[in-house]
């Protein structure tokens, strides 16, 4: 299964955040530090930060002394849970059609579709244990900030 760039951000900014909390406790970098670090544009990290926002999984704040936080929330978020939400629920494959496609004619009988949902289901369910710490630990969190910015 191929993750969407906003759900691979979104994985990738909370375990920056839990990396520098581990760090320094007090660090509460920008949403254009991160989006430096990761080498993203700023746009893309700042729509991934609002939902994350949104999902109290961060907090954001403005001006001198602001920056971002990672909540206890965030902590401990299921890695599944976060996949889900970005990446939706809805089916591997579009049988229904769209405007510029008719629907497949196997759709009364097929069972593709029902085998790909249970394949994503699965897939959803390996990575709901799995929090947002269990990713930054050892040696990831040390790793993941010492990734210098791209020129």
């Amino acid at each position: 299964m191929r993750l969407l760039r906003s759900t691979d951000l979104a994985l990738r900014v909370l375990m920056r955040l839990a990396a520098a909390r581990d760090a320094d406790p007090t660090a509460n970098p920008t949403t254009r530090d991160v989006a430096a670090a990761m080498d993203v544009p700023y746009t893309h990290a700042a729509k991934v930060v609002a939902e994350l926002q949104h999902m109290n999984l961060l907090t954001a704040r403005r001006g001198r002394g602001g920056g971002l936080t990672l909540t206890e929330q965030g902590r401990t978020a299921s890695v599944g849970a976060l996949v889900r939400s970005f990446e939706g629920e809805g089916d591997v494959v579009d049988c229904e059609g769209t405007a510029t496609s008719a629907p497949c004619p196997l759709s009364p009988a097929c069972r593709l579709r029902g085998a790909l949902r249970r394949a994503q289901e699965a897939f959803f369910a390996s990575l709901d244990p799995i929090t947002v710490s269990d990713l930054t630990g050892d040696a990831t969190g040390p790793l993941l900030l010492g990734i210098p910015p791209r020129p």
